[in-house]
């Protein structure tokens, strides 16, 4: 995939172009464009603002429905559209440090939230 993003202070905006080179077939190519339309909403609460279009490879008919998510989001972290992922590490969290506030507000939208 290829990114193009102008950056703004509106609300992230997503454009995609996948051609017939990519797959012939308008279902394959449908897909591919339902898979980061569905992306995108995921992570539009962590996403930069401004206008992105997504301009898909031959290679994304081949690719699985998370290879594209994963590809997706790679991209935008490394063009800085959104935070980097968060350290996994190897080490224990320290003792007497709880990470997660307890009276932290539940969220209202029922599902999981982005981890951004």
């Amino acid at each position: 995939m290829t990114l193009h993003w102008l950056k703004g202070d509106s609300p992230a905006r997503l454009g995609m172009a996948v051609s017939r080179k990519v797959d012939t077939r308008a279902v394959g190519r449908n897909r591919i464009k339902r898979v980061l339309r569905d992306a995108t909403r995921h992570l539009l609460p962590c996403l930069a603002g401004g206008d992105f279009v997504i301009v898909a490879r031959s290679a994304a008919k081949a690719a699985d429905n998370q290879q594209i998510r994963e590809a997706f989001e790679r991209l935008l972290r490394r063009a800085g559209a959104l935070p980097p992922a968060g350290v996994g590490g190897t080490m224990p969290p320290r003792e007497g440090v709880n990470p997660l506030p307890l009276n932290a507000p539940e969220s209202s939208s029922g599902g999981a939230e982005p981890a951004c």
